[in-house]
């Protein structure tokens, strides 16, 4: 059960932000300001107290907190993202996290990692290696984390941005992913469900509490996803689709 998340509000500068995305444009900000706010009330109608940090402008991605650091019961780890523009982010959320956690681990040169490449799912970490987790990052947090007495699976990632721009495992099992992670064997003993092609954005779902928040437009997924009796509350992420963000990056969960 999580109880507490973080989140930050959007600034303008947010239309500066990192983007891969084609065909999408530039986000509207104001519009952007009204979604993040709906993705509060969302988590806060699954039980979770949000804390709603200001938002940084010298930082256009700052809202996207859940890259900065990984939380778990036991300990905090500060990341140390692969993306340039974003490294000094890491800074910013420390004196937040020390409000909430007494033990705080870091991921330390040469290493980078970014949160949106960790899926925890129980006693289990998987570790994205991707262009912003290299594998040095990826075994420091392995180690880390198997301290505490988890087990970690490193999953390569390709064709998206982090491993859970492309991947979401339920608690039952069932895994909804993109076509690059059909055959990845730390997935043996899922149920597999793909995305379509033109769907592949709503791999990225926030499971929080028993409820399943999911974007918005995207009918196929959302019909596999009610016909296998989850509790589902839709937001509108367009804004922030338009810089690469998901629903998972905008918040931390503890």
């Amino acid at each position: 059960m999580f109880t507490k998340a973080i989140a930050r509000k959007p600034g303008r500068s947010l239309i500066c932000g990192i983007t891969s995305a084609e065909g999408l444009g530039k986000p509207d900000y104001e519009k952007a300001v009204s979604q993040h706010e709906a993705y509060v009330r969302a988590l806060e109608s699954c039980g979770v107290e949000v804390e709603v940090l200001e938002p940084s402008e010298e930082f256009p991605d700052s809202c996207f907190v859940e890259d900065v650091a990984v939380l778990f019961a036991e300990a905090a780890v500060i990341t140390n993202p692969g993306a340039p523009a974003r490294n000094a982010e890491k800074e910013l959320i420390v004196e937040t996290i020390r409000k909430h956690y007494q033990t705080i681990e870091r991921i330390e040169e040469p290493g980078t990692l970014e949160g949106g490449d960790i899926m925890q799912d129980g006693k289990t970490f998987y570790i994205g290696v991707s262009e912003r987790t290299n594998q040095e990052g990826a075994m420091q947090l392995k180690s880390i984390v198997e301290k505490y007495g988890y087990q970690a699976r490193l999953v390569p990632v390709c064709e998206v941005l982090h491993l859970k721009t492309g991947v979401t495992l339920f608690p039952d099992g069932f895994l909804l992913a993109g076509a690059s992670f059909g055959n990845d064997a730390a997935f043996d003993g899922s149920v597999r469900h793909f995305v379509p092609e033109e769907e592949a954005y709503a791999a990225n779902c926030l499971l929080v509490n028993g409820k399943a928040i999911v974007p918005s437009g995207f009918p196929k997924t959302l019909e596999v996803l009610k016909n296998r009796g989850y509790d589902i509350i839709e937001t509108d992420m367009s804004e922030f689709r338009k810089i690469d963000g998901g629903l998972t990056c905008l918040s931390l969960r503890f």
